[in-house]
């Protein structure tokens, strides 16, 4: 069952994404100057991130746990399948760096705040994907950040366990037709 009795989303967004190679979206980030950490070189290193040989619009969604019911957090298992009920999708992985691409304003989220570890940073937005792989090295997703006025794409590496703070912002794609 489908319900849209929830907190509004933070902002929504279409992004085009596909129509290109993998190769070819990482020399687009190049270009654009957008960093990328060690786990988001190793999400594009990995033979399992394909890109869609056809290009489509895809709507984004942002919400935090909190909207979704959650406001002392919850674990990404949790968030998916709630956001499911709220007819939100996971996103494929190619989506974040199309997304980078395609919102270069993102606001500054580093100035000011306090060093996060085993957190989503402050500012941070995680784009909700199925992870490639089970394997607890292989990151398992990217999010975008604004550091210092420098664009980064980067991935991540969570456990199942892992409590997502309420006001972290994650990404989820829906059908374009939708309200």
């Amino acid at each position: 069952m489908v319900t849209a009795d929830f907190n509004p989303p933070l902002r929504t967004r279409v992004v085009r994404i596909g129509g290109v190679s993998k190769e070819t979206l990482l020399s687009r980030l190049q270009a654009a100057r957008v960093q990328l950490n060690e786990a988001g070189q190793a999400l594009f290193a990995d033979s399992r991130f394909t890109t869609q040989s056809v290009s489509s619009l895809v709507q984004v969604v942002e919400v935090t746990p909190n909207a979704l019911g959650f406001p002392d957090g919850a674990t990404y298992q949790e968030i998916v399948e709630r956001a499911a009920t709220r007819g939100l999708l996971l996103c494929p992985l190619e989506l974040a760096p199309d997304l980078r691409l395609q919102f270069p304003d993102q606001p500054e989220g580093f100035i000011g705040q306090p060093a996060s570890q085993h957190r989503a940073p402050p500012g941070s937005i995680t784009v909700a994907s199925a992870p490639i792989s089970d394997d607890e090295e292989t990151p398992k997703g990217f999010y975008l950040r604004r550091i210092e006025g420098a664009l980064w794409l980067r991935g991540y590496r969570s456990w199942p366990g892992h409590n997502w703070s309420p006001q972290d912002v994650l990404v989820f794609s829906r059908p374009i037709n939708a309200a």
